[in-house]
């Protein structure tokens, strides 16, 4: 067997890792920074996946509780167990004003009722729309990683045919042995590069995809509170639980029970 048969026989049989041992500084910086970030978007996409999950069924949870009578008393409930929901939150921020503008009376009259309405209806487009930006932290770097990956296992490629050539050069020969190596160490940073940007891209799109139905559903409990404390401030009814202050079962039960003292009195 020829010199020439042996090397072509070794490359045939190298391992990612050898070949990434094998590249230069240059080539091997740039492995080191599509697996970082290709860790880093799968980092965000399961952090995506788990978190939109649990909020839709929340979302859905929160949807049936506002449905029926004394629909805000069961949602305050709920939302008590799940204080650290954007929903509670966004419930908590319009509960407040509602009962800051009760506790200044500036609803005793019917332009005070609908000055209400409108306060309550900004707050809860406010706090909905900070949530929204908060569940979007973490796209762009799907979004980064996606766009840019590509282009930077591209330039390993450049460069590790670039180092084949002078190989070339370098032994006056162009045999495909001699060729192999570098052409192996360029081919792998492309793979590298589509690796991390081909889930980045999809995960991106299904989160946004997701981002938006949630933002929706948001919109819709937003909504749904809303004409809920619509009516409840037609009707003169002045409480409203807040999901801090909602007495739990044992503190109801607690306050339905007449002391002895009294009872003997």
């Amino acid at each position: 067997m020829s010199a020439t048969q042996v090397v072509a026989q070794s490359v045939a049989y190298l391992s990612p890792l050898q070949l990434f041992e094998q590249a230069d500084l240059i080539v091997k910086s740039i492995m080191v920074v599509l697996v970082l970030a290709s860790l880093a978007s799968w980092g965000v996409i399961i952090d995506k996946l788990l978190r939109f999950s649990r909020l839709r069924r929340n979302a859905i949870a929160w949807t049936a509780a506002l449905s029926g009578q004394r629909s805000l008393t069961r949602l305050a409930q709920e939302l008590r167990q799940n204080t650290g929901d954007p929903f509670a939150r966004i419930y908590h921020a319009i509960v407040d004003e509602w009962h800051t503008s009760h506790r200044q009376h500036l609803q005793v009259d019917a332009a005070g009722r609908d000055s209400l309405k409108e306060r309550i209806n900004r707050v809860g487009q406010i706090s909905s729309n900070v949530e929204v930006e908060q569940l979007q932290k973490g796209l762009s770097i799907l979004a980064t990683v996606g766009s840019v990956a590509p282009f930077v296992g591209l330039f390993g490629t450049v460069w590790g045919i670039m180092n084949a050539f002078q190989g070339i050069a370098a032994s006056n020969s162009t045999s495909l042995a001699v060729v192999a190596p570098g052409i192996a160490e360029a081919l792998f940073a492309t793979a590298l590069g589509l690796v991390a940007a081909i889930p980045a891209v999809v995960a991106y799109n299904r989160a946004s995809g997701d981002l938006n139905s949630y933002a929706g559903r948001l919109s819709t409990l937003v909504g749904l509170v809303e004409v809920q404390l619509s009516r409840q401030l037609e009707a003169g009814e002045a409480l409203v639980e807040n999901i801090d202050t909602a007495p739990s079962k044992a503190e109801r039960a607690a306050r339905n029970v007449t002391p002895l003292a009294a009872q003997g009195a």
